[in-house]
């Protein structure tokens, strides 16, 4: 595997009893590449992502980052990739530099304190900062959860609908911050229903339908609406849910 590969997959299969939700997937994915993965619902999106990010094991195939297999080098692995989801992983209790500090000093970065407030910067939170974390509003949750993600400078930052439910100004931080790892070469994998976010924030594509990757492209230059038309017979700027 060169060195500039930090993702590939091979016949990556994923069944839940007798659905098959990810049907022989293979790819491989350079390091600064922004990908972004479109698709229906239940085409396999974020079964894949979850995979990718050893959430889920695959049911037969494999993955391997940094020319790492996930059986043998998970934890070697963990330190190296951030992932954006849904769920916010942040303990309420905690100030918001606490909560950062904690994962910093989780994933063994050498100056947590100084991570954590570069990040609580980053997200516009460090008026914040000594605040606990439930007293937060949505948006100011979500940037936080996102700082958590990031606090450590992972090299591949796995996303799951990141933009899902963002007030505009935590919706605007992120495409900020995502920019910024764009410049800086990390690598971006992104499920998304959003086409036109979805095109602006990556450089490739990867299309699923029925568990497959149909079809890889570039997404520049690309017309988000008449993207969504041809394929997903669709004249609006989001997929069809």
């Amino acid at each position: 595997m060169s060195d500039d590969i930090l993702i590939e997959a091979r016949g990556l299969t994923r069944r839940f009893g007798s659905r098959l939700a990810v049907d022989r997937v293979g790819f491989e994915i350079r390091r600064g590449e922004a990908v972004a993965v479109f698709g229906p619902n239940g085409a396999g999106k974020t079964t894949l992502l979850r995979i990718l990010c050893s959430a889920l094991k695959p049911t037969a195939g494999s993955v391997e980052l940094f020319g790492l297999d996930y059986r043998r080098h998970a934890e070697q692995i963990r330190s190296r990739i951030g992932v954006i989801s849904h769920s916010s992983y942040l303990y309420d209790d905690l100030s918001a530099r606490d909560n950062l500090v904690f994962f910093a000093r989780l994933y063994g970065v050498p100056d947590p304190a100084s991570a954590a407030d570069r990040m609580l910067d980053a997200m516009e939170l460090g008026a914040r900062a000594v605040d606990a974390a439930k007293t937060f509003s949505r948006g100011m949750t979500q940037r936080l959860s996102i700082a958590r993600s990031l606090v450590h400078d992972p090299e591949i930052v796995f996303l799951d609908e990141p933009f899902s439910g963002l007030d505009p100004h935590a919706a605007a931080v992120l495409r900020d911050a995502l920019e910024a790892l764009r410049v800086r070469r990390r690598t971006l994998v992104m499920v998304t229903h959003d086409i036109p976010l979805g095109l602006a924030t990556s450089g490739r594509y990867l299309l699923m339908a029925g568990g497959r990757v149909v079809e890889d492209g570039s997404s520049e230059g690309q017309d988000p609406a008449r993207f969504a038309s041809m394929h997903f017979g669709a004249r609006r700027g989001a997929e069809p849910s």
